[in-house]
C-alpha cells in the first residue's frame, strides 16, 4: 500500500528535524559514547523512515525486504563499533604492515 501524501510530507518533516538536531549536536556537543549513541539512534531512525516510507520495502519480497532492513540497522551498529574499537578496526583494515 502506497503512503499518502500527508504521510510522506510528515515523514519528510521528521527527517529534516532529525537532520537539524544532528547538526546542532555536531556543532555544540562534546564527543563521547553518549553522543555516539544519540547520533547512531538518529541515524537508525532516519534510515528506518527512508526504508519504510520512501523505498516502501514493506511491500517487497522478503528476499529484498530483510536485507535492506538489516543494512539500515548495520550502519548505526558500525558507528558504535568504530567508536568503541576504532584503533583495532584501523589496525585490521590497514593496507600496509608495520
Amino acid at each position: 500500500m502506497k503512503p499518502s501524501l500527508l504521510t510522506l510530507a510528515l515523514t519528510w518533516l521528521l527527517l529534516v528535524s532529525f537532520t537539524l538536531a544532528g547538526a546542532g549536536l555536531g556543532d555544540g556537543a562534546s564527543p563521547g559514547l553518549g553522543l555516539t549513541l544519540v547520533v547512531a539512534t538518529i541515524t537508525a531512525l532516519k534510515g528506518g523512515l527512508v526504508i519504510e516510507q520512501f523505498l516502501e520495502v514493506s511491500g517487497a519480497r522478503p528476499s529484498i525486504r530483510y536485507p535492506v532492513r538489516v543494512f539500515g540497522l548495520l550502519v548505526p551498529v558500525c558507528m558504535i563499533l568504530v567508536y568503541l574499537y576504532g584503533p583495532e578496526i584501523a589496525q585490521l583494515t590497514r593496507l600496509t604492515s608495520e
